[in-house]
């Protein structure tokens, strides 16, 4: 395939694409993952397997809050060792970096003292920093993460799914500003891909706090109102 016959496959698919809703307003991405798979058949194999590095270290789905730290940071630098184009590779690392400042409120939430030098904890450039000032509220970078405190908050009262949201937020936020730089290229493919799987994972957040509270209602002998209250609810 030539650059232009190339170029013209993108503004193919892009164009071809629905534009996503805003994230904490729409109840299920604008088309189905096997429907937006078929788009994703006119890259070429090169972009569609820099693509799959990338999803495979940020898919949502496949990356829970139970996953191991080394697990992550594994997938993470395979990634970015794996594909040469510069935006991608900032990306990973700055989803990396925003999960790295997470997991050292997790477990400075614990309990537990800076890591030693030898652990492999954290992703990025903030990991000394973050060591060198671990009993700091937001470890000295509210400049470059302002919701560090609300993590905080959050991981002081137990609420992993919030703390979870409050990612997902920060992560599509992110997208948003590289997005503005790209129109027709591998780049606005990739990060279109990326919103698409935000917005599935807040749409099943939604799915299941609704589940969970019909069963709450149910239980309490209230079924009939819960399910006149689910279609309702978001």
């Amino acid at each position: 395939m030539d650059a232009m016959s190339n170029q013209d496959a993108y503004v193919m698919l892009i164009t071809s694409l629905p534009c996503p809703e805003a994230l904490f307003l729409a109840k299920q991405p604008p088309l189905s993952r096997l429907k937006l798979d078929q788009r994703l058949l006119m890259l070429t194999e090169q972009d569609a397997a820099a693509l799959k590095l990338v999803e495979d270290a940020l898919n949502w789905r496949q990356l829970p809050m139970t996953m191991t730290e080394d697990e992550v940071i594994d997938r993470g630098r395979k990634a970015i060792s794996g594909v040469e184009n510069s935006t991608l590779q900032r990306i990973v690392r700055d989803r990396l970096e925003i999960r790295t400042c997470v997991a050292a409120l997790r477990h400075r939430s614990r309990g537990e003292g800076p890591p030693s030098h030898d652990t492999q904890w954290g992703f990025g450039r903030w990991v000394g920093h973050i060591t060198r000032n671990w009993t700091e509220p937001s470890f000295r970078l509210d400049g470059v993460f302002p919701w560090l405190r609300e993590a905080d908050r959050l991981l002081s009262q137990d609420d992993a799914n919030a703390v979870e949201r409050l990612l997902l937020e920060q992560s599509y936020k992110k997208l948003q500003r590289l997005a503005g730089g790209h129109i027709f290229d591998l780049e606005a493919v990739v990060i279109y891909v990326l919103k698409w799987s935000i917005v599935d994972r807040w749409g099943r957040y939604n799915a299941e706090e609704a589940a969970r509270r019909f069963e709450d209602l149910t239980n309490a002998g209230l079924g009939t109102y819960a399910t006149l209250s689910l279609d309702g609810e978001t």
